[in-house]
This record gives structure tokens, sequence and C-alpha cells, in this order.
């Protein structure tokens, strides 16, 4: 074969190892660490410098800036976060990205083979999820190192190639030239922790003389800001369907790396006597990786310092660049906010789907209240308003069983998450039975109008009585779902609430058969009412299934880490 096609089929392969392992890592990181990486991200409320810490904290856990991008741009979209925020959280994995590159420094070739060999055997001697999750993680780890190892040893006849030496020397010599290429590359791989791998081990191949790099750290400097610049086009594909918002906050990563590519560019060599006077000493071909990994974190660094005392002027730059259109809403009563990009994030995932269905509960309970109003009032045009808050419930129901079936199918879900998420059906099942069971009641108080139903005051009281009461212990179920802990006397209310919700068809019906005997109810209006009857029944069961789920230890809270105060998808709709 070819030593041409050898050297790029061995580049391709090495590179597809690569990207492999850091996939691979990515996923088992998030099985394995998933639910601390909530925790991280809960410090979002605080302040914009801890945002930049969980940003960095969680992109070194997620070994992806993109994964975490990604997830920002998504919880902006969904109002979960704030755009100053999510500017914060970009800056802090731009800054945790730069950890990938400085574990690529170390020299590990001696143990690759052994690396995977332990972690393979070991994941499948695991029997705990969690255990198996890790080993895999080192598994993928080894094979990453080996793609690394695999693009060095296929660039080493390189370095005595005359007509790619000129290249490279072009390339160094013309920082603008290098930036392209950087650009190019990442724009291409879609991943900046490989192209930078590939600079890496290029940058490690010695040049004719045996002992300087081929490339130079002042020539590698500048691809390096290539690859910072190229990384942002995930921001933006991410974006496109999504809020103003979350493309604003895909336009300031744009603006932090474009920014400090125009900035660095003019002091290449400055930076790169710099970086060698911090970076260790020694020939060139064994610590230009490093260098190369220092400079990378150095670069996000400076960037992030300087642009965190001035993120009000980003946001504000952000909002000019892309302002919102005159007179339109804030945000579409019953619009899925949800994030399809962010499957692969399945702890952030499962957060924004949890609001989801917060918000589908609001809806709810406000159809439960309408519903009470329509039976004192005597008011039939509440079953439009009813209708149409069904209308929401029934949309949002359709979509987030949607996002549910695509997160199962994607295999992402630790078994814990799996287990719950399970739950959250159950709820959300008994959200949507709710809503349809509000507008068939609606209508039988429209029946009631239209055709002149004229029922006791009596039965009337008790069916107002009846639906508050299911009102209530929906209430009170929906308080459980949302705080951490049940203390005893509400779960004893529920339970009380449960037993009332039972008796309530019995004595309802013995209550109307009574007043048809003594002559104050008509016989003719049994067959309507019990159908009255019938849907509060329903109603009633629904509310004990959704009171089974709360007393069974399930709350929002294991989904929902942010701080409902401060959270806008928690705010009544």
């Amino acid at each position: 074969m070819n030593e041409n096609v050898q050297i790029i089929f061995g580049l391709l392969g090495g590179l597809a190892l690569f990207l492999f392992g850091m996939n691979m890592m990515s996923e088992c990181l998030q099985k394995a660490a998933g639910e601390k990486m909530k925790s991280i991200l809960s410090l979002l409320t605080k302040n914009p410098v801890m945002g930049v810490l969980a940003g960095a904290l969680t992109t070194a856990v997620l070994q992806s800036s993109s994964a975490t991008t990604v997830m920002a741009i998504g919880f902006v979209s969904a109002g979960m976060m704030t755009l100053r925020q999510g500017v914060s959280i970009i800056m802090g994995a731009n800054i945790g990205t730069t950890i990938t590159a400085q574990i690529i420094a170390f020299q590990i070739s001696d143990y690759i083979y052994i690396i995977i060999f332990v972690g393979f055997i070991l994941s499948l001697l695991c029997r705990t999820e969690q255990k198996k999750n890790i080993w895999q993680t080192v598994f993928a780890f080894g094979v990453l190192f080996l793609g690394i190892d695999t693009m060095g040893n296929v660039m080493s006849p390189l370095a005595d190639s005359p007509v790619f030496v000129h290249m490279i020397e072009k390339v160094a010599d013309i920082p603008v030239l290098g930036v392209a290429v950087g650009t190019l590359m990442t724009l291409v791989v879609q991943s900046s922790s490989a192209t930078i791998a590939v600079l890496q081990n290029f940058a490690s191949q010695a040049g004719p003389d045996g002992v300087t790099s081929i490339l130079g750290l002042a020539g590698a400097i500048p691809i390096l800001l290539g690859d910072n610049v190229g990384t942002t086009i995930t921001a933006v594909l991410a974006s496109l369907t999504q809020s103003r918002d979350a493309k604003r906050t895909a336009a300031a990563h744009c603006l932090f790396n474009i920014s400090g590519c125009f900035l660095f560019i003019w002091f290449v060599k400055p930076y790169a006597h710099f970086i060698q006077w911090i970076s260790p000493s020694g020939p060139e071909v064994e610590v230009i990786s490093r260098q190369i990994a220092n400079a990378h974190t150095t670069f996000n660094i400076i960037m992030t310092l300087i642009w965190l005392p001035l993120i009000s002027v980003l946001v504000k730059i952000v909002m000019k660049i892309i302002p919102d259109k005159k007179g339109a809403p804030l945000t579409a009563a019953g619009k899925l906010r949800m994030d399809g990009k962010m499957i692969g994030q399945p702890a952030a995932a499962l957060q924004l789907l949890a609001g989801e269905v917060l918000r589908c509960s609001r809806v709810t309970e406000e159809m439960l209240r309408d519903v009470v109003t329509a039976v004192r009032e005597d008011d039939k045009e509440q079953l439009t308003v009813i209708s149409d808050k069904a209308s929401q419930v029934h949309g949002m129901y359709e979509r987030i069983s949607g996002y549910l079936a695509e997160l199962f199918s994607a295999g992402v879900l630790t078994e814990a998450q799996a287990s719950r998420t399970v739950r959250l059906t159950y709820i959300l099942n008994d959200l949507d039975r709710l809503a349809t069971l509000c507008v068939e009641f609606a209508r039988h108080i429209w029946d009631k109008k239209e055709k002149k139903y004229q029922y006791s005051r009596e039965a009337m009281a008790e069916v107002e009585e009846s639906l508050l009461i299911i009102k209530n212990m929906f209430d009170d179920v929906m308080d459980v779902l949302h705080n951490e802990d049940i203390d005893e006397d509400m779960a004893k209310k529920i339970r009380k609430e449960k037993e009332r919700v039972l008796e309530l068809d019995s004595s309802m019906r013995k209550a109307h058969l009574k007043r048809v005997k003594d002559g104050t109810c008509k016989a003719s209006l049994t067959k309507p009412f019990t159908r009255l009857l019938n849907s509060i029944d329903r109603m009633g069961n629904s509310c004990m299934n959704l009171a089974d789920v709360a007393l069974d230890d399930t709350k929002f809270s294991y989904f929902y880490s942010f701080d409902e105060k401060k959270n806008p998808a928690a705010e009544e709709i």
C-alpha cells in the first residue's frame, strides 16, 4: 500500500479510536457521577464565579465541553437558567475542557494495553452498575490513549517529507493560516479535544535536526486558537432550534473564543515564551505536548478573568446582536422547552423533564380549581377555559412521553435513574387522565344547563364538597412531591383523604337514591347524575394513584436540583 495512504488510514483510524474512547468515557462518567453533577450544577444559583466553577467541574467530569455547552443552552432555553448563568457556565466549560489536553500530555504509552486489559476484564466481572461504569471508564481511557499513540506512530514519517515540512513552515510563519487550519480541523471533527490531541501528537514529532519540534510552540499556538474558534460551531448548531436566549448563549460562547483569538494572535511569540517559562524544561519534542496543554489552559483562564467582570457587558452585546422580537410573547403557554440534543446528558435531561412535568401539574391544578368554580357558579363558560388547558396538558403529555421514549431507547439512564423516571411517568399519566376527566366533568355541567337538569341543592352541594376534597388532596400530594422531606402528619393527612375519597362514591349514590325515594330528586336524573359521579370517582382514583407515588418516596427534587424560588420554570403559569 502507498505510504501516504497508510498514513491517512492510520490517522483516521487513530482518530476514530480517540473519539470512541472519549465518547465512551464521557457516557460512563455521566452514569457513574451523574447525580453528583446535579449538585455541581446547583451552584449556578449563586453567582457568576460559582457558575464558572460549576461549568469547569462539570466539564472535567463529562470530559466534553460540547456536552456542557449544549446542556447550558438547553437550560437557558427551558428557562431553568438565566442568560448570565448560561454564559458563566460556558466560561467554566472552556477551562474544564483543557483537562483533556493536560491528561494527554502525560506519556503513558508503555501502560496503554494493560489499562485496556484491566478495564475490560473488571468491567465484565463487576456485578453492580456503578462499578461496571467505573471500569468501563478505565477501558475507554485506555482506548483513547491507544488512538493517540496510533496517530503519533503514523505521523512520524511526515517529519522526513521535505514537502510536508515546507508546508508546516508556512503555517508556523503565518499565524492567520494556523488559525484557519485549526478552525477547519475542529469544524470537520466536531471535537476540539480531538484536534488538540492531534496537534499535541504532531508537534511532538522531531524536525530534521531530530531535537526540535517539527512545528514548534509558536507554530502550534495559532492552530490551538483556531481549535477554540472551531468548537463554537457545536454551540451554534445546538441553539438553532432553541429560544432567543439560547441563541444568545451560543453567541456569547462565540464572542468569548473569537475575541480571545483576536487578542492573542498579536502576541503569539511573547505568549509562547511565557508558556515555555512556566512549563517543564527539557528537549522540545519531549515537553511540547505539555506546553500546548498549558497554553490551552492559560488562554481560557486569562479570557475568563477578562470577561468575568464584564459579563454584564457581554450579555448586553449579545442582546444587541440578537434582540427580542417586538410584540412577541416571552414564552408560549404549553410549549415544550426540553432539548432533544440533551439526551446524551441524562442527569440534565431529567431535570428538564421534571420541569415540564411540574408545569403540567400547575395547569392540572388550575383545571381542578376551574371545575369547582364551574359547579359553584353554575357557569358553562368554564368548559372553554378547561378545554383549552386540557389541550395544553395533552400536548405536553405527548411530547414528554416522546422525550421519555427517546431517553429509554438511548440506553443512557442508570438503573436508579430509570427506576425513578418510571415513577415520573406514573405522575404524568395521572395528570393527563385528570385533565381528560376535568373536561368530561365540565361537559356534564354543560349538559345540565342545555338539557335543563334540575339537581337538588343537596346533590350539587355534595358534588362541590367531593371536588374540594379531591382538589385539596391533589394540592397536598403535589406539596409532598415538591418537598425534600415528608413529615408524618402530612402522610397521615393524605391517607385520611384517600379513605374519604373511597367513601365518597358510595355515600353520594346512597344519598341520591334516598332523595329519589323521598321525592326531592327525579328518578329520571339517576343516569346523568351517575355519569357525574363516575367522573368524580375516577378523578379521586387518579389522585389516590398520585398519593401512592408521593408516599413511595418519589420527589421532584431527585431530578430538579435548582432552587425553585429562583427558577423561572417553577413559577405559576
